[in-house]
């Protein structure tokens, strides 16, 4: 059986992560349009670059939860194709991985990006970053270009999304994990899951808009949920 999960905020909350957006519209004290847009970017860099340098240093306060590591045991024991997404930048599920290494039909996408990664503006390489960066950090590789986050801000392309497609078109189970399903792409994967003839499941803390979409809800903490969830699974 194949499986592709989907993993959102809720599932690192519980390990002290911010969620991205508060109900004030604000994430971590700043507009969402000055630190998770080019544009903002492009306005402020030294905003932009201290906002992620923070966020960075905040990882090292963190440690993966239950739910991170229910995901990483299932990794190591499925036999089958298993597909993890998620929208999250932090690296709690890689660390939750290094403790029961996976199998070999498992692969983790961070669709969004990760903090912990920088990318040149210019040539569009990759590179591992665990420390901050400055405004104007020269590129890698490039004479012209400057190095920044890793990111996938609003108004560009999540990452990987071809994969993503192919990977939930042969997929017998699909499960949406702490992620409010509000935001395309990633909101139409349970759609293409269901086109696909999979079992859909929906765990969160409570239903979201989209409960309907899925053929069976699962609702509380991700830390009691998630492994109780795969712990059942044969």
């Amino acid at each position: 059986m194949n499986i592709v999960i989907l993993t959102g905020a809720g599932i690192s909350a519980e390990s002290g992560v911010p969620t991205f957006r508060a109900s004030d519209g604000l994430w971590c004290g700043h507009r969402v349009e000055d630190v998770a847009t080019p544009q903002g970017y492009a306005a402020d860099p030294a905003l932009v670059q201290d906002f992620y340098n923070q966020r960075r240093r905040q990882l090292a306060e963190v440690q993966p939860n239950a739910a991170h590591y229910a995901l990483a045991d299932l990794a190591a024991r499925w036999e089958g194709n298993f597909m993890l997404v998620t929208q999250n930048v932090d690296d709690l599920h890689d660390r939750a991985h290094e403790t029961s290494p996976p199998a070999p039909g498992f692969e983790l996408i961070h669709m969004h990006g990760e903090l912990l990664k920088a990318r040149c503006s210019r040539s569009g390489l990759v590179s591992d970053w665990p420390g901050d960066m400055a405004a104007d950090e020269p590129s890698l590789d490039h004479p012209h270009g400057r190095m920044r986050p890793h990111i996938v801000w609003f108004g560009e392309m999540p990452l990987h999304m071809d994969r993503i497609e192919t990977a939930l078109a042969a997929c017998d189970l699909f499960v949406s994990i702490g992620t409010s399903g509000a935001v395309y792409p990633a909101a139409g994967f349970v759609q293409a899951a269901r086109h696909a003839g999979a079992r859909t499941v929906e765990i969160n803390l409570e239903p979201t808009q989209g409960a309907d979409l899925f053929d069976e809800g699962v609702y509380g903490p991700a830390t009691e949920t998630v492994p109780s969830f795969f712990n059942s699974l044969k």
